[in-house]
């Protein structure tokens, strides 16, 4: 039987109707020639393992000249290298080459784009479009919006913030509540697309209007809490592409209300995700980023985090002298919280949450001595709490410690915990604990206690 090869990946194409003026202007700007590009095009596919991407001058022109959009990986590589080229963050829709979706990795300096950008990332979310369901994670796209919020929140701050609290913004601020309630007892799979739905019918067109000035702060701050929790939903739901689009324009949102807390606040959750979709590197940078914009504000709660996620981060890299010390500033920072004067968003940075973390970053160092307590530590407040998912994350660690430390028994107790909470919550990251766990349990064979916990990991995994 005769199989014919493939087409070499820069044929298969999408046909534009016109000339990607916005490529050529952006392969002008880097001085590079046509064939120049193509052969740096090839030089990353290489780099990132695609040997089927072969462009050369004539695909170029086809991309420039006839608008022909190539298909992926090839746009993000352009995305990356003219990045590299001038330092700082290039997009696919920068170079002609992305969509709607595209354009909310955009960090824009102009409000009205923001809102137009973040109210289509909304009603793609809200129709489930494929497009965004399918949206990719990009390592770092985060990096460009980070250093553009830190270096207009330092050079905007003023010496005292004061919290601007006004009668216009107060419904908004109070569903912020309901639904963080609503993402910590069930889960970023519950709720999310009647708080995108709100968001679109009530809460974006209002800031499409005109306001004074403390109106307009006000209410972009509280857009940014609830884009954040969009995007954060939409992370614990295992969606990161979309998660890091909302991500993206709450930072700008955020950077708008003059609330520096409130944008370090987004940067942890943007770290976060860079080091848990392993990308320690730029979750860490992400981390320092938002603990230089607190130079000017205080938030115990949002340092202590900033802290533990940097903590993260260098646990991911191994980097156990970093880690230990990390850990020990967020220790610190948070013995100084007072509930009273954090923001609504700091709620959840709690013992539940903040001692979770700290196990999850020592059972990544291979420290279970070090984990242990810690774990159980957050299982304790977290049951206190009923919260059924950080309760699963963190009987999770411990389960992992008692397997690194080879304690099988009390490794199935911890992970048949983690089944059951993990099936009161709709939340991938749970469920990615429970595999974690599986893929552990391989080294200890067919052991009858190995066998039972299977049989309950698939039957949580099937539903």
């Amino acid at each position: 039987m005769v199989v014919n090869s493939p087409p070499p990946l820069d044929q298969w194409v999408i046909r534009m109707k016109s000339p990607n003026v916005h490529l050529e202007e952006w392969l002008t700007r880097s001085g590079w020639s046509r064939g120049e590009l193509a052969r740096q095009v090839r030089a990353l596919a290489f780099e990132w393992d695609e040997h089927h991407v072969r462009p050369d001058t004539s695909s170029v022109r086809r991309w420039v000249d006839e608008g022909e959009r190539p298909r992926p990986p090839v746009p993000a590589i352009l995305a990356d290298l003219f990045s590299a080229r001038f330092g700082y963050r290039v997009t696919t829709y920068d170079l002609g080459l992305g969509d709607a979706v595209d354009r909310s990795l955009t960090y824009s300096p102009s409000l009205t784009e923001t809102v137009e950008a973040v109210a289509d990332l909304g009603r793609a979310d809200v129709d489930r479009r494929k497009l965004l369901t399918a949206a990719p994670f990009a390592a770092v796209a985060a990096i460009g919006p980070s250093r553009d919020w830190l270096l207009n929140t330092l050079d905007q701050l003023p010496d005292e913030r004061q919290r601007v609290r006004l009668e216009d913004v107060t419904a908004v601020k109070n569903m912020f509540g309901t639904f963080q309630e609503m993402d910590i007892f069930q889960g970023g799979g519950s709720g999310r697309l009647v708080l995108a739905a709100y968001m679109n019918e009530h809460v974006y067109p209002l800031l499409r209007r005109t306001h004074t000035e403390e109106v307009r702060r006000a209410l972009c701050g509280a857009a940014a809490e609830q884009t954040y929790l969009l995007g954060w939903m939409a992370f614990d739901n295992g969606e990161d592409g979309t998660a890091q689009r909302y991500l993206i324009q709450a930072l700008r949102l955020a950077e708008e209300s003059k609330d520096a807390p409130l944008g370090a606040h987004v940067l942890a959750g943007l770290a976060d995700q860079a080091t848990l979709l392993g990308h320690p590197h730029e979750g860490r940078r992400l981390a320092q980023a938002g603990r230089q914009g607190l130079a000017k504000s205080d938030s115990a709660a949002c340092l202590a985090d900033l802290w533990t996620l940097e903590a993260r981060a260098l646990a991911a890299i191994g980097d156990k002298v970093g880690t230990a010390h990390a850990v020990n500033a967020a220790e610190r920072a948070f013995e100084q919280v007072e509930p009273e004067r954090e923001a609504e968003w700091a709620k959840f940075i709690d013992e539940a949450y903040i001692c979770g973390e700290w196990a999850n970053a020592f059972r990544d160092l291979g420290q279970p001595d070090e984990a242990a307590p810690h774990a159980k530590r957050s299982i304790a407040y977290a049951r206190s709490q009923n919260r059924a998912r950080r309760g699963a994350l963190s009987h999770a660690a411990l389960a992992v410690s008692h397997l690194q430390n080879r304690d099988l028994d009390a490794a199935y107790a911890a992970s048949v915990r983690t089944v059951n909470l993990s099936s009161k919550v709709k939340s991938s990251r749970s469920v990615e604990a429970v595999r974690d766990i599986q893929q552990r349990m391989v080294a200890f064979g067919p052991h009858p206690l190995v066998a039972d916990f299977n049989e309950r990991a698939r039957t949580l995994l099937v539903a």
